[in-house]
């Protein structure tokens, strides 16, 4: 599924429509300082949907980071979606950060699997297990890379638009998640970080790691 990059993301076109004909409804009737607080929450609405086209990185060995963010946990774990050790990689998303979800490597989704749960805070590495969330395993040639998107504090709606069977390459947009989230993403534990905990990364432009040659 190739999606073309509207500058806005098209899951928050009902969201901005809506908060602009609020401003406008309110300016008409009572005035413009009035609607000034609506207004101000219809910049914020624009800027949290906002869904920027991305340079992919060429590098064949390179991993790419899924969202934009902030780099929490670089560990070895365990991939309860795949059943492997691995090495987790995981990317805190505010709200002010871009929101849409890239694949961090080419290949076919091998599995999609939605879990409900609840809603702690993203940054907290409990969120990883306990909080909704929704695992996209990717074969990658020999190799599988897992990205799971995890619902926040905030956030109450993780969406993603791929099935097993489909195919995806590095960088393509599979899914958003509304308003603070979360993506951890885990690899084969031969794969080298190329990223450090607190790092500010960006989705498909940042290499979040390489695979071993």
């Amino acid at each position: 599924m190739h999606y073309p990059h509207p500058i806005l993301a098209r899951e928050g076109w009902p969201f901005i429509a809506g908060i602009i004909l609020v401003s406008a409804l309110v300016w008409a009737v009572a005035g413009f300082w009035w609607s000034l607080p609506l207004w101000l929450i219809a910049i914020f609405v624009i800027q949290f949907f906002r869904d920027p086209p991305r340079a992919v990185p060429q590098d064949p060995l390179a991993i790419l980071s899924p969202a934009d963010g902030r780099i929490v946990s670089i560990e070895r774990a365990h991939d309860p979606y795949a059943q492997r050790d691995a090495l987790k990689i995981s990317v805190f998303m505010n709200v002010f950060n871009v929101h849409s979800n890239r694949a961090p490597v080419s290949g076919t989704v091998r599995a999609v699997n939605y879990f409900p749960g609840r809603f702690f805070n993203a940054d907290l590495d409990k969120a990883s297990l306990e909080n909704e969330r929704n695992a996209v395993v990717i074969q990658n040639d020999a190799r599988l890379v897992t990205a799971v998107q995890v619902a926040g504090l905030i956030a109450r709606r993780v969406l993603c638009y791929v099935k097993p069977g489909d195919t995806l390459q590095r960088g393509q947009r599979f899914g958003f998640i509304r308003f603070g989230s979360r993506v951890d993403v885990y690899l084969p534990l031969d794969a080298t970080a190329r990223v450090s905990i607190g790092e500010k990364v960006y989705a498909t432009t940042t290499i979040l790691a390489a695979f071993a040659p």
